[in-house]
């Protein structure tokens, strides 16, 4: 499968696209309401989109979200509920991108992996989040 939702239940937990997702133009995986959008975008040579700035809108963020784009290595990701039982896992390889919705989620590196995340700012440190055990 080359995008895959995550869920449990009705709640999102994340979209995972696979390193081989290939389509034409630009394709949004996350619906409007998302605080993080999550899109990917092929277009031929030549192609251009006009100069732009992004206007000042006030947000609201409720969640941190996260993106992981995985450049190297294979790594294990369980999610779970909000209630923080255990919903399903997958593992990510190089290549493959990852937004992190909703519920929890947690980590094993099975190779010597390189991530690079991107999330909503500013980070409040051990205050943006709860750690439980698996």
């Amino acid at each position: 499968m080359k995008v895959e939702r995550i869920h449990a239940g009705t709640l999102e937990c994340a979209i995972i696209v696979r390193h081989e997702y290939q389509e034409e133009g630009i394709v949004f995986f996350t619906d409007d309401h998302y605080s993080q959008q999550l899109a990917y975008m092929n277009r031929p040579r030549g192609y251009e989109i006009d100069p732009h700035v992004h206007n000042p809108v006030i947000r609201t963020v409720k969640n941190t979200n996260e993106v992981l784009f995985i450049r190297k290595g294979k790594v294990h990701v369980d999610f779970y509920d909000k209630e923080k039982n255990f919903v399903d896992h997958r593992i990510l390889v190089q290549g493959d991108v990852i937004l992190l919705i909703d519920g929890g989620h947690g980590f094993r590196f099975l190779e010597n992996s390189e991530i690079i995340e991107v999330k909503q700012g500013p980070y409040a440190g051990e205050k943006d989040k709860t750690r439980f055990k698996r």
